[in-house]
């Protein structure tokens, strides 16, 4: 399996070997006077410097739409359908920052799906669906200036657990009879591997087995899936937080650099693991449809503005939160309106999601084109400001601002309704009062200037992406604490290291409710009020004031009860003191930490 005449040698020994015979009678050359110094050459970029750019295999494997998969299940996966796509990509992408070409699922499996193993218990390629071998594949990939990545489940695959006798590569005496639990225990999302066992110094020698079979072909990139916590499993046999620690230990010893992506739907009480071991983590479901197009809005495309934004804060440079391929190049076989599509890559440019679509890059249309190479939405995703999140509430109407650098804004508008609506950016959720210019993003168009708002008709599920430069004055703020209120029901004050001030009002149910008094503002209007909260779930809260009727608005889950997030909700106020009155009606309704209410409009 391995091509080099050294690779039975440990990459930092012929590292070290390589530079022994560079340096060898070095000492005794003088340097002349007159000799040029030679710069040398520049440093690769760090891994996952900026979210990564490319195009997936999996989505078109996956559907049913009509002659994608003419062998069966999945058998869009082959070697001539990865090259065309290269060529594809090298020839309409690449000039935008798109490298990665991934195989994902199946490049071990025949067309019955039946797998395949080395002598080592490592996964081969099928030499029907890759006739040349994964080494050449990545080196053709390599020959376009582009990138190769690469799939396995995580734990030992059952087809390669063969009699627990199989020796593992360059650990004498381990067998996989050795790396596993005596009672064959199964682990990932479908239970289609057996648990490996970090206890015996074998596992890892298997993992770095594996991480070295990679690095020698040449592939930069790795998606460990369905990896646990997460991907609907929870317990002891799903915790696969060693595996993602080993696999990072094996890359590192490789010698060569590999982006690890982990999947699917990952638990986010782990998220400090994922970011410490991996370059990126999914955060939710798969988006394709499995159906007759690739995916389709309702079945999981929407969910994401729900599930990404208490992940937001996790996102930098090094790991991204992955919301999975961006399917909008191809029009019908996409399943989605051209509102939606744009939607669709709206959000995962500024979550700051990997850009990577599963659409075939040799029929993209002109208008799956513009969407996927407008230079400008690149940008926002792949410049060092952070994620957008949302500023209001997940209403189907919806705000997300982001702030950059240089002091502008990046302000998407989003209708999720399934009918035309208004929606409305007004600029004291982003913390000023006035004059903005505004820039149409996709359109690449300047609109001027706008004055503390711009609002915009959406079609059913449709979306605007501007650039904000605010030209008016920074708002100042008064902040109430939600606990020094009025409670009743069974609203109740508790601890919270995270809040303000320690502590929050809970027990927000059937009937509990809140009252923040004396909100004194200047003059009457419709304020944008900031509410910190806490929510392990998403939940809905009446929002009131000074006893009047109660507009509902739920808020995003914050990833558990010790995290806050804020956003704005509108609220009119009279000219002087105001009660502002939280309630969670008939229902469940987030803690409330505080709010921070504009001393003037």
């Amino acid at each position: 399996m391995r091509s080099s005449p050294y690779s039975v040698m440990p990459a930092r020994a012929l590292r070290a070997l390589v530079v022994l015979a560079l340096t060898a009678g070095v000492t005794a050359a003088v340097p002349s006077a007159r000799a040029e110094t030679t710069t040398p050459p520049a440093a690769p970029a760090p891994v996952a410097a900026k979210p990564y750019m490319g195009w997936t295999s999996w989505t078109m494997q996956s559907s049913k739409y009509p002659g994608l998969n003419p062998k069966g299940d999945y058998s869009y996966l082959s070697e001539a359908n990865v090259l065309k796509q290269t060529d594809a990509m090298a020839a309409k992408l690449k000039k935008y920052g798109y490298e990665y070409v991934n195989i994902d699922a199946g490049w071990w499996m025949d067309w019955s799906w039946k797998s395949q193993y080395d002598q080592y218990g490592r996964q081969k390629a099928d030499p029907v669906r890759f006739p040349s071998g994964m080494k050449a594949v990545a080196d053709r990939i390599h020959a376009k200036g582009l990138k190769a990545g690469i799939y396995l489940p995580v734990g030992l695959e059952k087809g390669a657990y063969g009699d627990g006798k199989t020796p593992i590569w360059n650990a004498e005496g381990c067998t996989t009879g050795d790396i596993v639990h005596a009672d064959l225990r199964t682990t990932n999302g479908w239970d289609s591997a057996y648990k490996i066992d970090f206890s015996n110094p074998c596992a890892q020698k298997y993992i770095d087995s594996q991480a070295q079979m990679f690095a020698d072909w040449g592939y930069d990139f790795l998606k460990l899936d369905g990896v646990g916590p997460g991907s609907f499993k929870t317990g002891d046999n799903y915790d696969n937080v060693p595996d993602v620690a080993a696999w990072q230990k094996a890359i590192d010893t490789a010698g060569r650099p590999i982006h690890l992506e982990l999947s699917w739907s990952l638990d986010y009480g782990h998220v400090a693991d994922w970011k410490k071991y991996s370059n990126g983590w999914r955060i939710d479901t798969d988006v394709e449809c499995y159906c007759n197009t690739l995916v389709t809005w309702e079945n999981s495309v929407d969910d994401r503005w729900d599930d990404a934004p208490a992940w937001t804060d996790h996102a930098g440079p090094g790991g991204w939160n992955d919301l999975d391929s961006l399917n909008v190049g191809n029009g019908e076989m996409d399943g989605l309106t051209k509102a939606e599509r744009q939607s669709y890559a709206t959000l995962w440019a500024i979550a700051k999601s990997p850009l990577f679509t599963g659409d075939d890059i040799t029929k993209l249309d002109s208008y799956g084109l513009s969407l996927l190479t407008n230079r400008e939405v690149i940008g926002i995703n792949q410049s060092s400001a952070p994620p957008a999140e949302p500023v209001t509430a997940s209403d189907p109407q919806q705000v997300w601002a982001a702030k950059n650098p240089d002091g502008t804004y990046t302000v998407a508008l989003f209708n999720l309704a399934d009918a035309p609506a208004s929606v409305t950016a007004n600029w004291q959720a982003l913390g000023f009062k006035g004059k903005a210019s505004v820039r149409d993003v996709w359109n690449k168009e300047n609109l001027g200037n706008r004055t503390d708002k711009i609002t915009q008709a959406l079609p059913a599920h449709g979306s605007r992406l501007f650039t904000v430069t605010p030209r008016g004055t920074t708002l100042a703020w008064t902040a109430h604490e939600a606990e020094a209120g009025t409670l009743s029901g069974n609203a109740s004050v508790a601890d919270c290291s995270a809040c303000s001030d320690g502590r929050k009002v809970g027990n927000l149910y059937t009937g509990g409710k809140v009252t923040v008094d004396d909100v004194v503002v200047a003059e009457a209007g419709t304020y944008m009020i900031k509410v910190s909260y806490v929510s392990g779930d998403a939940r809905s809260i009446l929002v009131s004031a000074n006893g009047g009727g109660g507009t509902s608005h739920k808020f995003a889950s914050t990833g558990d009860w010790g995290t806050v997030n804020s956003v704005y909700v509108p609220v009119k106020l009279k000219a002087g003191a105001n009660t502002v009155t939280f309630d969670s009606g008939t229902g469940y309704a987030p803690d409330i930490d505080r709010i921070d209410v504009p001393k003037s409009l």
